[in-house]
């Protein structure tokens, strides 16, 4: 006799306990739900966000520093560590660019703040001052001396994830330079690191769902869903243009890579729901290096590009920034001529590679493209205040993804991707190694579980070189 099917409760029952995406999902309707009827009471889940944030940064650091020493020790090159850096650069102005230029053309033709008529006196810009603490972004020079890290342990405990790299790279080539015999045990060390770091990433991912309910819920609290009436044609513009931008993200990974965006969100959308919901994509960092590494992304690539891009490679915040700026024009009265556009476009280029980090880095990028212009008045970025938190979302998922793409496009351009892989991974097809599992249903990869780099044939040449001759 065949067994019963089971019941459509077991079957909700089974996929709630199993499936982190179902978890997150109805983590964000609930907290969607009380947040609109129970602002006082969700105000004071903040906490809820706040502690899943804090316990993912503790990892992000260590992470960067193991994933970029093992990917150079076991590439055996610094050159081709190298010209993926450079080559990772060229992509991310490019695209970050194009963000810019798509956010002024989609504005022009819009005008989203086209007759408010808004008397910039009337602004409070003390909430500014308030968002942004009276702080201000590094200078270009400020930028690059605060790249190179003061301590080791500085590096870590700031989680500056540009100096952790530095640090990081500086580890790599010693370890090549000095080869297996003199540090024997130094990078199966690192590599054991590794392990841990992506097991106590397992553990953590288990509160994804309580954090994005705590963090929807204090947004809908806090700012209730009438900002969305009071800004919508803003919002959707934002949306609108970041739709486009994402879509041409698909063009471009297709013709590099010939590998479908759409099948990459559907690998991704446990990832993707949970920076939605806690409006950061530092939360999902750790898993989408895990799950980059397993399409066939080589370790190197991944450890370099994906971190330099939450630096470099800013996409939703550009094109936010390139909007809100022709918004506040628009709702003051002032119409900005092709020279002073591009003006925008130059002084955005420059203070959106500052941005990360920073608290209210994008008041401070508007107020100095404000600045810059001589005919905005700076106050006028109050006028952004309401709609800010609301902009989050649109602004990870774009910064998320641009990365991402960034990375497969630098490593098939470097030659760092195994295309069928790749491939396989992105269909739902079963990968023999790599055994961690993504999918939700267990974050912690079986104990035996060894990556194929990690066999005799992927030691670098250098280091089988002085052991061999050690030997004999």
């Amino acid at each position: 006799m065949p067994p019963s099917a089971p019941s459509p409760s077991r079957r909700v029952a089974r996929i709630l306990r199993t499936s982190l995406f179902a978890q997150v999902a109805c983590a964000l309707v609930l907290g969607i739900l009380v947040g609109k009827l129970w602002p006082d009471v969700a105000t004071d889940l903040q906490p809820l966000g706040d502690g899943f944030t804090r316990l993912i940064k503790t990892i992000i650091s260590p992470l960067v520093f193991c994933v970029v020493v093992v990917g150079i020790a076991k590439a055996g090159d610094l050159k081709a560590f190298g010209r993926i850096g450079l080559k990772a650069l060229i992509w991310f102005e490019v695209a970050s660019t194009l963000a810019l230029l798509i956010g002024l053309l989609a504005a022009n033709i819009v005008q989203p703040g086209s007759g408010m008529n808004v008397d910039p006196s009337t602004l409070d810009t003390s909430a500014v001052d308030a968002k942004t603490g009276g702080g201000s972004l590094p200078t270009t020079t400020e930028f690059i001396v605060n790249a190179l890290p003061t301590s080791f342990v500085g590096a870590f405990a700031e989680n500056s994830l540009l100096q952790v790299l530095i640090l990081a790279c500086l580890v790599g080539a010693a370890l090549l330079h000095l080869g297996h015999t003199k540090v024997p045990k130094v990078l199966p060390a690192i590599e054991q690191a590794q392990e841990i770091i992506f097991a106590i990433v397992g553990f953590v991912m288990r509160l994804a769902p309580i954090a994005v309910f705590g963090a929807m819920a204090v947004l809908i609290g806090n700012y209730g869903l009438g900002v969305i009436e009071t800004y919508g044609k803003l919002i959707a513009l934002c949306y609108a243009a970041a739709a486009l931008f994402v879509a041409l993200l698909g063009v471009a990974l297709r013709l590099v890579t010939g590998l479908s965006l759409w099948k990459f969100l559907r690998y991704i959308r446990e990832e993707m729901l949970l920076a939605l919901g806690t409006a950061s994509t530092e939360s999902v960092m750790p898993r989408v290096m895990l799950k980059l590494r397993k399409a066939g992304a080589r370790d190197d690539a991944v450890g370099l590009v994906l971190p330099t891009g939450y630096s470099f490679n800013l996409d939703g915040a550009s094109l936010y920034l390139s909007i809100g700026t022709l918004f506040i024009a628009q709702a003051v009265g002032v119409d900005l001529s092709l020279g002073q556009q591009v003006t925008v476009i130059l002084v955005l280029m420059l203070t959106s590679k500052g941005m990360a980090g920073i608290p209210g880095s994008a008041f401070l990028a508007l107020s100095a493209t404000a600045s810059s212009l001589g005919a905005i008045p700076a106050g006028a970025v109050a006028l952004l205040l309401g709609v800010d938190r609301i902009m989050d979302s649109m602004r990870v998922v774009t910064n998320l993804l641009g990365n991402c793409v960034a990375v497969f496009a630098v490593s098939r351009w470097e030659g760092a991707l195994d295309l069928e892989r790749a491939r396989k991974v992105l269909d739902g097809e079963a990968v023999a190694d790599l055994e961690e599992e993504t999918d939700g249903e267990a974050e912690v990869a079986p104990a035996g579980a060894e990556e194929p780099a990690r066999t005799p044939a992927a030691v670098p040449a250098q280091l089988t070189k002085e052991s061999a001759g050690e030997s004999s």
